[in-house]
């Protein structure tokens, strides 16, 4: 079984997914109605009328209150029950849950743990995705494995070689050693990855136009539990920063994940791709949307591959693990301190 670490900031939806229509999500295995409000503002409150159990979800909205589809009870914004039928006097105890929410960098955080410990500081940054001067396509598919997997998945990107070949894959993905930098108290891993003389895989070539042998670097940040920020670096070989840190000959994309657990065994796997260069360029937009996304679902179907396996597995199975495990063990720690109820300080998200 997974344990989850509740107390934390965990990515519910796209703010473009939460509109005037009721979207549910489940969260940590918390169901979770989402809407806005008629000025804007994202609610997100428990997705259960208190009375028969019937989902938000499944109703409507009139102004900014909820009414429930099934007797009519009605919610305001704020959870507390405003209306129930057949009598006037609402009971004391008629009240949905409401979670603290934050919108920011294109995300709609939601905290599901303990409301009085929710900090919006401690959102961590992906300014990117809501930058002008870069062009991002993003996208979320459903996982249907434990999220740890997905940790572990994209802290060890050597699987790009096997997995993802045509795509992001190229020999030197595997080849190449990385480093590792750990900080406990900030729940941060970090893993490098920089390859000299390489092969340019398709991702890159179609959507750069950069022709030969290139210089690609691979820097992961993970603020665990739910946001992983790639850092890419592409440069035709030889190709690298002035003295004064001016990096225009080089191609640099930042890809974003969200690993959001909505139960034990599933997942949500929000993926974006931020680029600064070709920023106007539809066609490139639409490959890297399409191919992101084909390399997203083979991650799936791996993962959820994976998952039957450990599922099926007898207990006390114990697994090998190596170097580009590095990062991956480490995140494990983390996670495993974070369900414990040893906290990361607020405030420790990338700038």
């Amino acid at each position: 079984m997974t344990s989850f670490a509740r107390n934390q900031w965990y990515v519910a939806a796209y703010g473009r997914e939460v509109g005037r229509d009721l979207l549910a999500r489940t969260v940590l295995g918390e169901p979770l109605v989402l809407y806005r409000t008629e000025a804007g503002e994202v609610v997100a409150l428990a997705d259960r009328c208190v009375h028969r159990r019937f989902p938000l979800s499944e109703s409507r909205l009139d102004g900014d209150r909820i009414v429930c589809g099934y007797h009519g009870f009605t919610y305001a914004p704020d959870g507390g029950c405003v209306s129930v039928p057949g009598q006037k006097r609402v009971p004391r105890t008629a009240r949905v849950a409401s979670y603290p929410v934050v919108e920011q960098d294109s995300f709609v955080w939601v905290w599901v743990g303990d409301r009085a410990l929710a900090d919006p500081a401690g959102v961590p940054r992906a300014p990117w995705l809501a930058d002008p001067e870069w062009t991002t396509v993003s996208g979320m598919e459903p996982l249907d494995a434990r999220y740890c997997l997905l940790v572990d998945n994209l802290l060890d990107l050597s699987h790009e070689t096997y997995l993802h070949g045509g795509y992001i894959g190229t020999p030197e993905v595997a080849e190449t050693p990385i480093t590792t930098e750990v900080d406990e108290d900030a729940g941060i891993v970090r893993v490098g990855r920089h390859m000299h003389d390489a092969e340019c895989p398709p991702f890159y070539a179609r959507s750069t136009g950069v022709e030969g042998r290139i210089d690609r670097f691979q820097d992961i940040e993970y603020h665990a539990p739910c946001l992983y920020i790639l850092h890419s670096r592409v440069a035709p070989t030889g190709v690298t920063p002035g003295p004064d840190g001016d990096d225009s000959g080089a191609f640099h994309v930042e890809v974003v994940y969200a690993i959001t657990p909505s139960t034990e065994n599933t997942t949500y796997d929000f993926w974006a791709v931020a680029r600064d260069f070709a920023r106007d360029d539809e066609e490139v937009s639409a490959f890297l949307r399409e191919s992101n996304r084909t390399v997203v679902l083979q991650d799936v179907e791996a993962l959820n591959t994976l998952e039957k396996v450990i599922a099926a597995e007898p207990d006390g199975y114990q697994e090998l693990s190596i170097n580009i495990d590095t990062g991956g063990l480490a995140a494990r720690r983390i996670l495993a301190r974070l369900a414990a109820g040893e906290e990361a300080p607020a405030g420790t998200g990338a700038r």
